[in-house]
């Protein structure tokens, strides 16, 4: 039986309701108002919190990717102009922190450098991800661990060898894993959804699933598969410019998403065979002996 973990205090383990997480990420594309409006479609969705991504640009922008020129919505610009151009910093988090608290909903974030996380510490977030792309990322890994808090380790393009060596640094009563196939969108046949029993067996911790699919059918399965809690990518319109849209859910989707884990919550039960008093008044009519 895995032991829950509380976070922005919600219970999230085996046998309580799933904890629904509407990743903003960056498909704010740097602009408040949208980050904003997100905000609101999560909350109205019933979704337990939003999460973001926070980084240092020129301390995750590789140099040789640094000068390379890209075009943006903004115009034709280095790369690192553009990672700082998409990157909130203390004014906009202020009026994040100040507006979910209005909005009655939790935040955090997956940050991609200890810079990120020093930053972010004064917000007092209820608890981390770790991006699959930093499960490998040591000094980090040793910096969230630092803060206390708990930790959702997301486990994408990783080996199960790379997985335990992440466990091994993450005390057991603050780790969540969870699942995920890194590719935007990920097709069905590669989101395999039985790793959530393989996980859940071998660590022992709460599980729960970051999907990038397209369509909302596969979560919901993730959720009856007994996932702890899940994760997806939202956007107002999934044209909008940005290499995550194409994997997000926009605000309508988002809204039966919840509504559909909650139904699925509600009709797995609790494996207890039960004669309802529904049931009762057919059974008098039915049954002869």
């Amino acid at each position: 039986m895995t032991k829950a973990v509380e976070i922005a205090g919600r219970r999230v383990g085996h046998a309580e309701p799933s904890f629904v997480v509407a990743e903003i990420g960056i498909n704010h594309n740097g602009d408040l108002d949208v980050a904003k409006q997100l905000i609101d479609v999560a909350a109205i969705a019933g979704c337990d919190a939003v999460k973001f991504q926070k980084r240092t640009p020129e301390l995750c922008v590789p140099v040789e990717q640094r000068d390379l020129m890209r075009e943006t919505p903004w115009g034709i610009m280095t790369y690192l102009d553009y990672r700082y151009r998409v990157e909130f910093e203390t004014d906009e988090y202020d009026e994040i922190d100040r507006y979910c608290d209005e909005k009655g909903i939790a935040w955090f974030v997956s940050p991609w450098d200890p810079d990120s996380v020093d930053f972010i510490e004064k917000y007092d977030p209820p608890c981390y991800k770790v991006a699959s792309a930093s499960l490998t990322d040591i000094e980090l890994l040793d910096r969230l661990v630092a803060t206390g808090r708990p930790l959702i380790v997301s486990t994408g393009m990783s080996t199960m060898e790379e997985i335990r060596d992440a466990v091994a640094k993450v005390p057991t009563d603050r780790l969540l894993l969870a699942h995920a196939t890194s590719t935007y969108p990920c097709k069905p046949e590669e989101l395999n959804l039985r790793m959530l029993a393989t996980l859940r067996d071998e660590f022992g911790c709460p599980v729960g699933y970051s999907g990038h699919e397209v369509g909302l059918q596969t979560t919901v399965a993730a959720v009856a598969l007994g996932a702890s809690f899940v994760e997806r990518h939202i956007t107002l319109d999934r044209a909008m410019w940005g290499s995550d849209q194409a994997a997000s859910i926009e605000p309508g989707g988002l809204i039966r998403l919840v509504r559909d884990v909650r139904v699925i919550e509600a009709a797995l039960g609790d494996g207890v065979k039960h004669v309802y008093d529904s049931e009762l008044p057919i059974k008098a009519r039915l049954r002869r002996a």
